[in-house]
């Protein structure tokens, strides 16, 4: 049996359209900015990482969990769920990262329907270029702009917001689970 846990419950489906609960000017305003600063800061990350490496944000995503692991390895389904991406979209990702050399799959021993993600040593090193370039982006466009109070404000912001969308309960309509 699992320990009762402190987070907020899932998010429950939205009302019908008469009981819709609209956002109030401010909400407007404050959904409205992380939207915009979101979808900037996405677009940023992906033009630095392919000017420098040639690759999208969530492929450097993708390196640098592998880089992270132990003998540089995950199996496909871990890796998806790190990634908060599809099984479908990470195949194609793992796919493109082959090509170049920098990913290669191997059949996992204890399960013949089950692959291991590794990160070759190419792609290590390509992670190690690019890696430099991407810290300096997130620094100015994040942490050089937050005091040391809004940095810890935001990352816990960011942590209930995560948490509350990656419900515990079997069944849940969570993408790597697709």
């Amino acid at each position: 049996m699992k320990a009762p846990s402190s987070a907020p419950a899932p998010v429950p489906d939205p009302p019908p359209a008469e009981e819709t609960r609209w956002l109030s000017d401010e909400e407007q305003r404050v959904w409205r900015s992380y939207i915009e600063a979101t979808t900037l800061l996405e677009d940023h990350m992906d033009r630095q990482l392919q000017r420098d490496a040639g690759m999208p944000h969530i492929y450097y995503g993708l390196l640098v969990k592998l880089a992270e692991s132990p003998h540089r390895r995950l199996r496909m389904t871990e890796l998806a769920m790190h990634a908060k991406i599809t099984r479908s979209r990470l195949s194609h990702a793992v796919a493109r990262l082959e090509k170049n050399g920098w990913v290669r799959r191997e059949d996992c021993p204890s399960d013949k329907r089950g692959q291991f993600a590794v990160l070759t040593d190419e792609g290590h090193q390509v992670l190690r270029r690019s890696a430099p370039g991407h810290v300096a982006l997130v620094r100015h466009a994040v942490f050089s702009r937050l005091t040391p109070e809004q940095q810890k404000s935001l990352g816990e912001i960011m942590r209930i917001i995560a948490e509350g969308l990656q419900p515990d309960e079997a069944g849940a309509d969570l993408p790597w689970l697709r």
